[in-house]
């Protein structure tokens, strides 16, 4: 049967065209319709109609990948699903996709969808929130689970506005994401706020505790509840606790004035005082750094830690959590961070071997050069595995 004969029998039956392309084309266009749907589907989580199946498998033949990636981005579900559950593990302890919505992961979505740059993630004065429905509050969630509740769409919904005018926190005080309400019930909640800049570290700089240990640099900002001696063994501090808590503790007085009090679900921030929190069991040893005011410094620029790649052109110290979401955010390590998520967010595996180190290393370089656009990253590592 000629192909014009067979195209108009398949209409007849009510089978479309595109199925015809994938039996009766050359070889060649069939497997850019292949490579187009696996872009679509990693990126948007679902199947691309027809006719964005097609425009996709045409830029595609035209040498023009990227192209075909960003047009799947166009799928409301990159933002509803895709990123949503990108975003999701960063905001609690537990690191589980299966939380609300809150005002930390909106702000991803926001950021990424209008390609804010994604270096100041950790230290703009930025919020994103829907319309309509509960009014943004920091006593509660409620803005963003009805959000959810309603289904509503994050791709067109969002609008950025700053914290400052939404939360109360002077704009100097605020640092991104870390000063969103979801941030602030899931790390700053009592403790000792280490657990904010551990887990900024982990989540935005792909690093541990452990694997940022330096029992080389100077103890002399750990704070009187670590214990010197513990176990009445004080090689166990020099040899272990030193390793964490020398730089740990140096960064993390950027904290000091913030909190989250559970009894009442608020975040506050009150710079005439230092949080109690700070002086938990400050008679472990009473001779430690006492924290006195929100000043950090940055022991690691020295060191091992110097690897992370510190921006030169920053002080490597400061005051609050501004500056320092600056300094980590302008780092090589959260460059590499945000590049190899993403990676494995699309192809579904870790970089294994030097073909995807090499594309991972190509990736950070075109990220940091393209103002931090973190769809540009999306669409780098979808086209890099359309053909897994």
């Amino acid at each position: 049967m000629p192909c014009n004969d067979l195209a108009k029998a398949l209409r007849r039956k009510g089978l479309a065209v595109v199925a015809f392309l994938f039996v009766a084309v050359p070889t060649a266009f069939a497997g850019s319709l292949e490579q187009a749907k696996r872009i679509h589907d990693r990126i948007a989580g679902v199947p691309p109609s027809d006719a964005v199946l097609l425009q996709m498998a045409a830029d595609i033949d035209n040498g023009d990948a990227i192209g075909a990636a960003f047009r799947a981005m166009d799928n409301a579900n990159f933002y509803n699903i895709t990123l949503k559950n990108f975003a999701a593990p960063w905001t609690n302890r537990a690191e589980s996709v299966f939380v609300p919505l809150n005002d930390y992961i909106a702000t991803v979505i926001g950021m990424v969808r209008d390609d804010v740059p994604f270096n100041t993630l950790l230290s703009a004065d930025i919020v994103y929130v829907g319309n309509g429905g509960p009014a943004y509050s920091v006593a509660n969630n409620n803005h963003y689970q009805t959000m959810e509740d309603n289904g509503t769409d994050l791709s067109t919904a969002l609008t950025q506005t700053t914290q400052s005018s939404v939360n109360g926190l002077p704009s100097a005080a605020t640092a991104g994401i870390m000063t969103t309400r979801g941030a602030a019930e899931a790390f700053f909640v009592a403790g000792t706020n280490r657990a904010m800049f551990r887990f900024t570290m982990l989540n935005h700089m792909c690093h541990d505790m452990e694997q940022v240990r330096d029992v080389t640099r100077a103890p002399d900002r750990i704070r009187q509840d670590v214990s010197r001696s513990p176990g009445g063994d004080s090689r166990i501090f020099l040899n272990n606790c030193v390793g964490c808590h020398s730089g740990m503790d140096a960064l993390a007085g950027a904290f000091a004035f913030y909190n989250f009090d559970e009894e009442t679900e608020t975040f506050s921030y009150s710079p005439a005082a230092v949080d109690s929190k700070y002086f938990n069991n400050d008679a472990n040893f009473a001779f430690g750094f006492r924290t006195g005011d929100d000043s950090w410094t940055n022991y690691w620029r020295q060191g091992p830690n110097s690897l992370l790649g510190w921006d030169p052109n920053l002080p490597g110290s400061g005051n609050g959590a501004k500056s320092l979401g600056q300094e980590m955010a302008n780092s090589d390590a959260f460059a590499e961070c945000q590049v190899t998520k993403v990676f494995r967010n699309m192809c579904f595996r870790d970089p294994t071997d030097t073909a995807d180190r090499n594309q991972v290393a190509a990736m950070v370089a075109s990220f940091q050069n393209s103002g931090y656009r973190m769809k540009q990253v999306f669409a780098e590592a979808a086209t890099y595995c359309m053909g897994d």
